[in-house]
């Protein structure tokens, strides 16, 4: 019982600090993200159908990628939408870079980056940037300047019903921010406690060797755990806070926060759906080479070696 008591005073201890840490960036990135799904996010899909008309070219993967981030849906809210972008005829290069970046980051998960600091939130935003880029540059080089397809919608043909339809707006807000607190406050919980047992069971030196001290073989570790380990935006911040403050690389953290919501189960299930086996396949061989080029580029600026 003596040990028992002095795990739970341990366990909360560290529970209290993640809290104080972290809830604030958790709390402001529901309403924000609740505020851009009820008020914007019509806007910004209008927008980028818009700019499939506006001829941009191969510049057009730019503005889709960056309206990718912005836009607050969930993959199987965005695929859909993607679907209905694809019937209006919009290349494929600018839906590759849009759900690419989507997939990677939206503006809630943003401000719980913040969480890690300003250095960290840059290199993510950044970073899935430029895998959205690039993500629309291969499908241009590869499938548009061959006239082939990679994305096949067949069967979301309509877009997902809009659950935020009350004629009241404010009740429509709540209702918004009461379904994301529904479905990440379980995740966000599970996180705080996963990061407050790693910090009293798990010696620092052990995260050095897994993250830090050999930088390339943390890259890989990070790029391989993120995998599976990665289920909600949310709950990786507090696991994230704690390895970098016990050693882990930031390239590590980069690489982690890539192959995290790419590799994530209910995205693969939306992507495996709309992509079929061989494009899928691509699309994770993409992803983790993208993740481990990154961390390893993070960490030569940032660290200054490997």
């Amino acid at each position: 019982m003596e040990i028992l008591k002095r795990e739970i005073i341990y366990l909360w201890f560290y529970i209290d600090i993640q809290l104080r840490q972290l809830f604030i960036y958790w709390l402001i990135g529901i309403l924000i993200g609740s505020f851009i799904s009820v008020f914007a996010k019509d806007k910004i899909h209008r927008i980028m159908s818009e700019t499939n008309e506006k001829k941009w070219g191969l510049f057009g993967i730019v503005p889709a990628c960056v309206l990718g981030i912005i836009s607050p849906l969930c993959m199987y809210g965005t695929i859909p939408i993607a679907a209905s972008f694809a019937k209006k005829g919009m290349r494929e290069d600018y839906i590759a870079s849009f759900c690419m970046a989507s997939i990677l980051l939206n503006p809630q998960l943003i401000i719980y980056s913040m969480a890690l600091g300003n250095v960290m939130v840059v290199i993510r935003i950044v970073s899935c940037v430029l895998c959205g880029v690039v993500a629309g540059l291969l499908v241009y080089i590869f499938y548009h300047k061959k006239n082939k397809k990679y994305f096949g919608f067949s069967r979301f043909d309509e877009p997902m019903q809009n659950r935020d339809v009350d004629n009241n707006l404010f009740i429509r807000y709540l209702k918004n921010v009461f379904r994301n607190v529904k479905a990440t406050g379980l995740y966000f919980a599970i996180g705080i406690i996963l990061s407050a047992l790693f910090q009293i069971h798990v010696p620092e030196d052990v995260m050095v060797n897994l993250f830090g001290g050999n930088k390339a073989w943390g890259v890989l570790m990070a790029a391989t755990i993120g995998v599976p380990l990665y289920v909600c935006g949310g709950g990786t911040i507090p696991l994230l806070l704690n390895w970098l403050s016990r050693g882990m690389s930031v390239g590590a953290a980069t690489s982690f926060m890539i192959t995290g919501p790419a590799t994530k189960i209910t995205n693969l299930g939306a992507l495996k759906i709309c992509l079929g086996i061989k494009n899928f396949i691509i699309y994770l061989v993409y992803t983790i080479v993208f993740s481990l080029i990154s961390g390893f580029i993070i960490n030569i600026i940032v660290i200054g070696t490997l």
